[in-house]
């Protein structure tokens, strides 16, 4: 199911969504230690703290979201303690390769990086859209021409443009950002005139937030989200499909999903 059926749903639940997720867990070292034979095997997954509704901070200081509700989940059945461990997202790679993570889990797009990671299946939809504020006069990608744009470093927006020369050719600039979130207030400040951005993210931050802005129809790209490993780690990856899979038959996903968006997004078994 495409992102762009649930804005109604979206708006209704988004106000009045339960933010109960995981916090973020700092074990101690000792808890840590293979010789602690009580302590359970951490499950690590790294995410943007800053990407709402995937994996965000709430106003208790919790990291909560869609994505870390899975990954919660997922931790539990396999028997291990679920971290919610937030990254610099441009620093994403460094922190499973160095295995201070175990994977990347939040809003994650295939598209583009499948010879990179060791992928779960897709269980989501995605656009990359554009965001401007309400009262601009750019209404389809050609307004674009000559306009500063925004997007986040190292994000699948910023492959998309990559890919598009064409369009991002056009740009008067493209600048590069730490975070969606950033971009945002940038926008709403008038210091750039739109935002390449994931839709999932863009119309719950503009609901939420009700911020005035819109989203234009035209979709820069399409894409998938998955949970990404280390390259060749198909260990882990199969044990979290195998939950993801057990999860969408027996209804977990669709529970989990509805909990946020007020309807079932995902696209495992579908």
């Amino acid at each position: 199911m495409k992102v762009s059926k649930l804005i109604s749903a979206v708006m209704v639940l988004a106000m009045t969504a339960s933010f109960a997720g995981c916090a973020k867990t700092e074990a101690p070292a000792a808890e840590a230690s293979a010789a602690d034979a009580g302590a359970k095997e951490q499950f690590v997954v790294g995410f943007d703290a800053e990407f709402p509704p995937m994996g965000f901070q709430d106003n208790n200081g919790e990291y909560v979201g869609f994505d870390l509700d899975l990954a919660a989940e997922v931790a539990d059945r396999l028997g291990y303690e679920f971290v919610a461990q937030p990254i610099s997202w441009d620093a994403k790679d460094q922190e499973l390769e160095s295995g201070n993570i175990d994977c990347i889990w939040n809003g994650f797009t295939i598209s583009g990086r499948e010879d990179k990671y060791t992928w779960t299946e897709a269980y989501m939809e995605n656009d990359q859209v554009v965001v401007v504020n309400a009262d601009s006069d750019i209404k389809s990608l050609a307004d674009l021409a000559g306009k500063k744009v925004a997007v986040q470093k190292d994000s699948s927006g910023l492959a998309a443009l990559e890919e598009n020369t064409a369009l991002t050719e056009s740009f008067g600039e493209l600048v590069q950002v730490d975070s969606y979130l950033n971009a945002l207030m940038e926008l709403e400040s008038g210091g750039v005139d739109a935002i390449v951005m994931d839709e999932i993210v863009a119309r719950y931050e503009i609901q939420t937030s009700g911020k005035s802005m819109v989203v234009l129809d035209d979709a820069v790209a399409s894409e998938e989200y998955g949970v990404g490993f280390l390259l060749g780690n198909t260990e882990l990856r199969d044990e979290v499909q195998a939950a993801l899979d057990e999860m969408a038959k027996d209804g977990t996903l669709a529970e989990i999903s509805n909990k946020w968006f007020g309807t079932d997004v995902t696209t495992i078994g579908k």
